[in-house]
């Protein structure tokens, strides 16, 4: 991979950490936006220029340590440029704060699924398609959801799915 090839990869991963949200409930498994006292608005938006202090990676480096030297020497690792939740958080803070509700919400959402392997998601994405689960199947992966991985919102979507489902004849006989 050349250089030019590079500097592209670490300028779009950089554009996508430009984001920020707003603390969830949760049971435990406190995070960095649980902790943050005040509430970001559109005034704090774009996060990358006006509140650069948030932006953390899951290994605890800050938005100025993702950088092209950085990526070149491997002290930048895959896990350094995924979205963490705290990052979704701070945007739905921001989302909250312009009247974009459900837009926050998606968010929060996005931010519990940041503690789900991707591959159990795939897994339950493809549970909740029509006529693939039965309701308690669904009913266990809400559970899961909710005790496991403390996604609380995600858990409350899963139950409303096998309810409308159960209603509209969508589920696995």
């Amino acid at each position: 991979m050349d250089n030019a090839m590079i500097e592209e990869i670490v300028k779009e991963v950089l554009k996508s950490l430009d984001i920020s949200g707003e603390p969830i409930e949760k049971k435990e498994d406190k995070t960095k936006a649980d902790s943050y006292n005040g509430t970001l608005s559109k005034a704090d938006y774009p996060l990358a220029e006006k509140r650069k202090d948030l932006i953390k990676t899951a290994s605890g480096k800050g938005f100025d340590d993702i950088n092209m030297e950085n990526v070149i020497n491997g002290s930048i690792r895959p896990e350094d440029i995924r979205i963490t939740s705290d990052v979704l958080l701070y945007q739905s803070q921001i989302a909250e704060s312009v009247g974009r509700h459900q837009f926050a919400q998606n968010l929060k959402r996005a931010a519990e699924l940041t503690k789900v392997p991707d591959n159990r998601i795939l897994e339950i994405y493809n549970a909740l398609r029509p006529y693939r689960s039965t309701k308690e199947e669904l009913l266990s992966i809400a559970d899961e959801l909710e005790k496991k991985y403390n996604a609380v919102l995600n858990a409350a979507l899963v139950r409303e799915a096998a309810e409308v489902y159960e209603k509209r004849g969508r589920l696995k006989k």
